[in-house]
């Protein structure tokens, strides 16, 4: 008897901006995917043409996330636990075991839960969230250059290259950007005159 496995991971923990996705994936054994591995390991085309394989052929996958502002307020560990446990939750199909990227397991699951450090590496359910989550992410960063532009979020998707630090300086944070991270707050206390709770003058005029 084939035991249903759910691999969970998340994408954009690390950027400065944005919110934090997470997947939930069900692999289907009669349709095995080939070339799944650490999204991070992969090219975006890549990723594009294995996340299409994913969400044909898996038995159930879910795509969650945790926003900017619950990112603040719970801490950016805490929302990626919660994207996680909203991507599970969110299965068509009720998984008997949760196989999570890293080492800590988000509370409030019914079922039974196993952490793996470098799960995305060896675990073939967790590489297929990790590549639907960052799918999702590195979308939802595209859509949000054209409503903040001069940030560059469609090249580095938020992270904290040279050229968002710059960006982020000249311009202030925009409202997505998290301003429980350390770069984004020493440019607050740069600005003390300065609103920036809302910086609308970068967006998009509808």
């Amino acid at each position: 008897m084939t035991i249903l496995i759910a691999g969970v991971d998340e994408a954009g923990r690390g950027p400065l901006a944005g919110p934090v996705y997470a997947a939930a994936v069900i692999l289907d054994p009669a349709h095995p995917i080939t070339g799944l591995a650490d999204s991070k390991k992969l090219s975006p085309a890549r990723r594009e043409v294995l996340a299409l394989a994913i969400r044909e052929r898996a038995l159930a996958y879910a795509v969650a996330r945790a926003e900017v502002e619950e990112i603040d307020r719970i801490n950016i560990l805490q929302a990626s636990l919660l994207a996680m446990v909203r991507a599970v939750l969110g299965l068509s199909i009720a998984p008997q075991l949760v196989l999570v990227d890293g080492n800590r397991c988000p509370i409030g699951l019914p079922y039974p839960l196993r952490a793996i450090i470098k799960g995305d590496a060896t675990e073939p359910a967790i590489s297929a969230a990790s590549i639907l989550a960052k799918v999702a992410r590195d979308a939802v960063m595209l859509d949000l250059d054209t409503v903040w532009p001069g940030y560059g979020f469609a090249r580095h998707k938020g992270y904290p290259t040279a050229d968002h630090l710059a960006a982020l300086a000249r311009l202030g944070p925009c409202p997505e950007h998290r301003r429980s991270f350390a770069p984004v707050r020493a440019v607050l206390r740069l600005l003390p005159s300065r609103d920036t709770s809302l910086n609308l003058s970068h967006g998009v005029e509808s």
